[in-house]
Order: C-alpha cells, then sequence, then structure tokens
C-alpha cells in the first residue's frame, strides 16, 4: 500500500465496525413507553363516549375496544402495538364524534326545512 491509501485503510477498518455496532444498538433499542398517546386516545374515547353513543355506536365500541386492547399491549411492554391501537382508537372515537355530529345536523337540518315549508304553506293561503 503506498502512503495515501494507509489512511484511508485506517479510516475505515475504524469506522466500519463503528458504524455497525451503532446500526445495531439502534436496531436493539425498544421505542419508548407510549403513554402520551395512550392518554390522547383515552381522552378521545371518554370525550366520544356522551353524543356518539347513540348516533355512532359501533364506531364507538370499536374505539372502546382498541383502548383497551392497548392498555393491554402497554401492560405487557408492547410499546409498538400500544401505540399503534391508541392512534386507532383515537381516530376511531374522532370519526364517531363526527358521525354524531353529522347525524344531528341532519335532524336539525330536517326540522328547519320543515319549518321553512310550513312557513310557505301558511303564506300561500289566502
Amino acid at each position: 500500500m503506498n502512503n495515501v491509501q494507509r489512511p484511508i485503510h485506517r479510516l475505515l477498518c475504524l469506522a466500519v465496525p463503528a458504524a455497525a455496532s451503532l446500526m445495531l444498538a439502534t436496531a436493539c433499542a425498544s421505542p419508548p413507553p407510549p403513554a402520551e398517546q395512550l392518554a390522547v386516545g383515552r381522552a378521545a374515547v371518554e370525550r366520544a363516549n356522551g353524543p356518539a353513543a347513540a348516533e355512532a355506536p359501533i364506531e364507538l365500541a370499536a374505539a372502546r375496544d382498541k383502548i383497551a386492547r392497548a392498555n393491554t399491549a402497554y401492560a405487557a411492554k408492547d410499546y409498538d402495538g400500544a401505540r399503534r391501537l391508541a392512534e386507532q382508537a383515537e381516530a376511531d372515537a374522532t370519526l364517531a364524534e363526527a358521525k354524531s355530529r353529522a347525524v344531528r345536523s341532519n335532524k336539525a337540518l330536517t326540522e328547519v326545512r320543515e319549518g321553512i315549508r310550513q312557513l310557505r304553506d301558511e303564506m300561500a293561503r289566502p
């Protein structure tokens, strides 16, 4: 080897094992506990509990089931599963709330339209 190749070879001999060790350590590290995501999921399910119970029972049941499964996964230290389920529970609870709002809005719209129809009928009378 010439004088230029020696420092490069030495650098590679040191850098490659160090990089491999770093990658291995990163791959083996477990994710942090998703306590915050669980709290957000629980809050979303609680928030949807009242108004969505009657109008979106399927979505609310799915949210409740997923947050319960997320708690179980968290207790088993399956943090990836707990995070995923908590996020899904939050999404299901948000969907339940949105469906509930849509149902209530449609009911209100129907009432307003009926009121307008009655007013038009009264105005059309001689």
